[in-house]
């Protein structure tokens, strides 16, 4: 690679065949935390370098609860991306959020159990913060990228993330509604967390496919309906990306960057050899002199 890649993309294996891609290239990656969703798919987009993951496989075949988010995200920290973007299908829990709608949420709920969901175990502690879980600039960047490509676009919301792979009961997706959340998919946790984990910016495309169950007037959410609307959403998806790619300044002015710099509790004289080296990438410059 000449340079290295500006963006990382975590999202569905329609984007391999995103055709004003240039100069592509597949790349094999190990991490730590074992191999990523699939390999890397780095390519050329309006001059600049971006990066690729299938985030259930090539041919979709890693549940949500399988996917092994920890080394996604790690292997574009390896890369030395500092933005992501994670493109999902999620179903609206309010009206005016329609399916065929992109929204950009600004915040989470996180619903799943049993998912590893911090880099950070065996000895090392690390409380980092996430009150607001999306990067706001990169957010603020990705709404204005899809609105110029045409999509119809809403900027904030809490999306909640359920385990899955099943769909919800109507029970729970009117006790959601009665929370105040606006979307619920199954994969932005830990995906979010481990970005800000590893001090990346991180913000979410996410592609209402559905009115989930709740919604009286309209046909139950299936498999068939979220493949459909996502097919119609692809060619948006992939202008929208290259719109963002082309607003993207060289600098960022966020916190991201620095999110572990008051986060990391153990001393470091107390963290085992063999775990400073397992994160050194991640958390190193805090704890070595």
């Amino acid at each position: 690679m000449s340079t290295q890649p500006i963006l990382g993309i975590i999202g569905g294996s329609g984007l391999y065949e995103f055709t004003a891609l240039k100069d592509v290239e597949t790349i094999e990656f190990d991490t730590p935390f074992g191999k990523p969703s699939s390999p890397v798919v780095i390519g050329t987009l309006s001059g600049k370098k971006i990066a690729f993951i299938a985030r259930h496989g090539i041919g979709h075949f890693l549940s949500p609860s399988e996917v092994n988010y920890r080394a996604n995200i790690y292997a574009f920290k390896q890369l030395g991306i500092q933005r992501v973007v994670g493109i999902s299908a999620c179903g609206s829990l309010r009206e005016d959020y329609a399916p065929g709608h992109i929204v950009v949420p600004d915040q989470l709920v996180d619903f799943t159990r049993g998912r590893e969901r911090t880099f950070f175990t065996d000895g090392l502690v690390v409380h980092v913060g996430v009150a607001d879980p999306f990067c706001p600039e990169l957010s603020r960047l990705q709404s204005a990228a899809i609105a110029e490509a045409g999509g119809t676009v809403h900027m904030g919301g809490s999306l909640i993330t359920i385990e899955g792979p099943r769909f919800s009961t109507k029970g729970e997706s009117n006790m959601y509604r009665s929370w105040g959340i606006s979307m619920i998919g199954m994969t932005a946790c830990p995906e979010a967390f481990l970005a800000r984990e590893a001090e990346l910016c991180y913000s979410i495309m996410a592609h209402v496919t559905d009115y989930d169950v709740w919604h009286v007037a309209e046909e139950a959410v299936s498999v068939e309906m979220v493949m459909r609307t996502l097919a119609h959403n692809t060619q948006i998806a992939q202008l929208a990306i290259q719109k963002l790619v082309e607003k993207l300044p060289d600098e960022t002015t966020c916190d991201c960057t620095t999110a572990l710099a008051n986060a990391v509790i153990t001393r470091p004289e107390c963290v085992p050899p063999e775990t400073l080296e397992r994160v050194r990438l991640l958390v190193g410059k805090y704890l070595e002199p």
